[in-house]
């Protein structure tokens, strides 16, 4: 029988020689697993995977993940994201290093609603870094502000991310997506007391009065913005307090969070059978790829027990005779350093089911472990050299360089990893809200 380091050596090589050569990620996987099982079962390994098939895709939580994605379509392509992009402009008074600071609030505001860290980049560097650089703001810092604000799409709910590492790692996925909340926004707190310091030690990276172009905003404006962003909010509600309330369930608050979608695109009269058919189709499009990639899942983790490569893992970890904490270190520097390289949907199918029985064997709390492993995935994605989220942004900007891309980007993976120091240090901040679900 074939020994569980061969195996997941020869399974590893052939899954990152897939990668490099360009095949698509979920190929990779239907091919790597179908060699696996031919070397290591052999042809009756086959009724074993068309069954892990037919259990992962008839999975019920794994229907929140296209309709979530349908939900941020709905409201990105009909464009009532611009309605809410200028409401928040009106409510931020005229400050120092105000472009920044309204970069950072939306992108927390855009992740409540679309959960996905490169399509927040993509449409904050095309809508907003133009009018940035011509009122005069440091470019760099600007660059740094969105991709870090844009990170925050995959910790606050919705999370396509969160509910794919929940469903792999048999987690509470309700609790996984509230465990988000505190974090997230603990993360954009960071950031604004960061761009509030550089803007007042160096003051040439802010204008010194900037409304925005405005001219100042009445009492009556102001609450016409707050009016016009009723309808995200209760969008915002309808997903994530149905959860914290009990009353609903990820994959049902993600359906009614498509309703609203659908009703505040008609409030604006944004709906159109155009419109719709395109959101559905690129929503059909990336699920489609996701759920593909996720029924291939499960066999890996049979294939993995199959070899004796879980037990023996746990066996090596604690040969190692390394403490908690440094194993802790450990495992989240994996899947961040991996990041930098690989697509993250890979690395969570690879990584996780290897990871889940050490995490287990150290007593980490999962809902906990499994935040702190999603953020320091997503944080790989905005680090250089080959970070997911940078290139997103990079191919909206021409007007800066990738080498000034990866410098802006730096001081704020830093802020990153204080804020990661932090939970670890303070777990409430993660298991909070969770606890009170």
């Amino acid at each position: 029988m074939i020994a569980w380091y061969e195996f997941l050596g020869a399974g590893g090589f052939v899954l990152f020689t897939l990668f490099l050569i360009g095949a698509p990620i979920f190929l990779s996987f239907l091919i790597a697993i179908l060699l696996g099982i031919t070397v290591v079962i052999g042809p009756a390994g086959y009724a074993m995977f068309a069954n892990s098939l037919y259990e992962t895709t008839t999975t019920t939580s794994l229907a929140s993940i296209p309709l979530f994605i349908l939900m941020g379509e709905l409201l990105f392509r009909s464009g009532t994201i611009d309605i809410l992009f200028s409401s928040v402009d009106s409510l931020i008074g005229k400050i120092r290093g105000r472009q920044y600071v309204l970069v950072i609030v939306l992108s927390a505001v855009f992740g409540a609603l679309s959960g996905s860290a490169m399509a927040v980049a993509a449409m904050l560097g095309r809508s907003a870094m133009p009018g940035i650089i011509a009122r005069g703001y440091d470019p760099k810092l600007a660059a740094g502000s969105i991709l870090a604000g844009a990170s925050l799409a995959p910790i606050i709910p919705p999370s396509i991310l969160a509910i794919i590492v929940g469903t792999l790692a048999e987690v509470s996925i309700a609790k996984l997506l509230i465990a988000g909340v505190i974090p997230g926004l603990m993360l954009a707190g960071i950031f604004l007391v960061y761009i509030l310091i550089m803007v007042r030690i160096y003051p040439e990276k802010s204008p010194v009065a900037d409304d925005g172009g405005r001219g100042g905003v009445s009492a009556a404006e102001k609450a016409a913005a707050v009016a016009k962003m009723l309808p995200f909010l209760l969008i915002v509600f309808m997903v994530m307090g149905l959860i914290m309330l009990g009353i609903a369930t990820p994959s049902e608050s993600a359906a009614t969070g498509v309703v609203g979608a659908l009703l505040t695109a008609a409030l604006y009269r944004k709906l159109s059978w155009k419109m719709l058919y395109e959101a559905t189709a690129a929503a059909m499009a990336v699920s489609c790829m996701i759920l593909v990639i996720m029924a291939t899942s499960k066999m890996f983790t049979q294939l993995l027990a199959f070899t004796g490569s879980t037990s023996a893992l746990i066996s090596v970890v604690s040969d190692l005779g390394f403490g908690p904490l440094p194993m802790l270190i450990i495992m989240l520097a994996v899947p961040f350093v991996l990041c930098m390289f690989v697509d993250q949907i890979a690395i969570m199918l690879v990584i996780i089911p290897l990871f889940e029985p050490i995490m287990q064997n150290l007593g980490f709390d999962p809902v906990w472990f499994w935040l702190l492993f999603l953020i320091n995935m997503t944080l790989g994605g905005i680090t250089p050299p080959l970070g997911y989220t940078l290139f997103a942004f990079k191919g909206v900007v021409p007007q800066l360089t990738l080498q000034e891309v990866f410098s802006a980007c730096w001081p704020f993976v830093g802020l990153f990893l204080i804020g990661v120091a932090l939970m670890v240090a303070f777990p409430q901040i993660v298991t909070f809200l969770p606890n009170l679900l």
